[in-house]
């Protein structure tokens, strides 16, 4: 996985689904994959989503669109996703 394509989408509203983000962020471009985490104990989502996309300039494009802007409620923050740290 390419870290130039992969966006972190934060402050989501527990309502959003996969689908509905995958939808919203095909309107920059393509789009990969789409992950919503859950809280293992709860099962609830967590409140931050992935989505990665096809081509860096889609992902920088999705950024300025999508960044800021409201979603079932809620200004989602979208920036370049950071590795996960080592263990």
């Amino acid at each position: 996985m390419n870290n130039q394509t992969k966006l972190f989408v934060g402050n989501l509203s527990f309502k959003v689904t996969e689908t509905e983000l995958q939808e919203v962020f095909a309107q920059a471009g393509e789009v990969v994959s789409v992950s919503i985490p859950t809280d293992k104990a709860t099962g609830k989502k967590r409140g931050f989503g992935f989505v990665e996309m096809q081509s860096q300039e889609a992902a920088e494009q999705a950024i300025k669109d999508f960044n800021g802007r409201a979603l079932a409620g809620r200004e989602m923050s979208v920036s370049m996703a950071r590795p996960k740290a080592a263990k």
